[in-house]
């Protein structure tokens, strides 16, 4: 009987690979990176996406799930692109862990976007 498979496979963790990140913590990290690289204070951020410094801190430290109208307005209040940010957040989700954030990224290949 040892060689019943078990069926969903086990899926527990390889004890060298350290967890996915979440994504709001991506999206997070990825939103102060920008913000700290303009030189942007929390609290004139949050005041030009009118949300509260509170909020943004919790966004930024990945505490919070924003919605997407949130994410437009801290994208907008920083002056970035919300393509560019997501592309950039998907290159840290599939880094190898270790390497820090990359705030913004250019696509350098074709782009496949939805209709």
């Amino acid at each position: 009987m040892a060689d019943i498979l078990r069926f969903p496979p086990n899926r527990t963790q390889a004890p060298d690979r350290e967890p996915e990140p979440l994504w709001r913590e991506v999206l997070g990290r990825s939103l102060r990176a920008t913000r700290e690289e303009q030189g942007g204070r929390l609290v004139d951020v949050a005041e030009r996406a009118g949300i509260s410094p509170q909020y943004l801190s919790e966004i930024e430290r990945g505490r919070k799930e924003p919605s997407s109208e949130m994410i437009a307005a801290v994208t907008g209040a920083l002056g970035i692109d919300l393509a560019g940010l997501l592309i950039g957040i998907a290159g840290d989700v599939r880094r190898p862990r270790g390497t820090g954030p990359v705030a913004r990224r250019r696509p350098t290949g074709p782009v496949l976007m939805a209709a």
